[in-house]
């Protein structure tokens, strides 16, 4: 147990920063150029993270969000109800994990059928031989065709939201105060180093999606799209009364309790 509170007191000082909320999403975007240009220009040896079967894509990142949710849930019910104490509030502040599922069903959705739309069967991985035969993606893969169209990079666009969104909800641990011998504090200290270690995670593998993987424009539109889910719910709507609302945090506790409650 001393180990996992000395690791969840290091996420906590990482990551619950308002500086970490307000630069990772510039830092995710100069890393997205960074790694686009340095695979244009020099790209880096083939190694096993360059592998799309790697463990940590095809285990973590493909299954990115419901790693997020899973974590997420547990992690704003015991917060935020701690601090508040009503049942209603907290169910409110879940419903964020409905918002974000939306969100991700929507752009999947539509990254989906902009790589239908624009897209063209061949008979090879070089584009030689187009198939004027498979009008779908499905069907050009089912008779050994390769399917190119303008693939927006889904992964740049869940690590960066789901990223961004743990870090919001993270927040509210800066006024969160549990006693060490309580179960609640055991439970509260797994999840944060669950959650923490699961944003490098994120990170890192954004990281490497911007060195081995797609186009640049590609992953352009991909972190644009990630970003314009977080700042559309966390930087706007979320302020709103109408909304699930922002996780209690600051000494302005009250005041957004308040704000929940009209």
């Amino acid at each position: 147990m001393e180990h996992l509170e000395r690791c969840a007191w290091f996420l906590r000082g990482t990551l619950v920063r308002a500086a970490v909320r307000r630069y990772l999403p510039w830092a995710l975007v100069a890393a997205m150029l960074a790694g686009s240009i340095l695979k244009e220009l020099s790209p880096l040896p083939e190694c096993y993270l360059s592998n799309k079967r790697n463990v940590l894509n095809v285990y973590f990142v493909k299954l990115a969000w419901a790693w997020t949710v899973c974590l997420l849930l547990p992690f704003i019910a015991l917060t935020n109800y701690h601090l508040t104490g009503k049942a209603g509030l907290v169910l409110r502040r879940l419903s964020t994990l409905l918002v974000g599922t939306a969100i991700w069903y929507v752009c999947t959705a539509l990254f989906s059928n902009i790589e239908h739309y624009t897209g063209s069967c061949y008979q090879s991985p070089a584009l030689e031989g187009i198939r004027q035969e498979h009008r779908s993606k499905q069907q050009c893969h089912r008779e050994g065709g390769f399917w190119h169209g303008f693939d927006i990079s889904g992964h740049s666009f869940l690590l960066t939201f789901c990223a961004l969104m743990i870090v919001e909800e993270m927040a509210v641990l800066d006024e969160v105060k549990t006693d060490r011998g309580h179960h609640l504090h055991t439970a509260i200290t797994t999840l944060v180093v669950a959650l923490g270690f699961l944003t490098f995670i994120w990170v890192w593998m954004f990281l490497c999606t911007a060195v081995y993987f797609h186009d640049l424009m590609q992953k352009v539109f991909g972190t644009f799209f990630g970003l314009l889910g977080w700042y559309g719910t966390y930087g706007y709507w979320y302020l709103k009364s109408f909304s699930p609302g922002l996780p209690p945090q600051s000494s302005s506790l009250t005041l957004k309790q308040d704000t929940y409650k009209k």
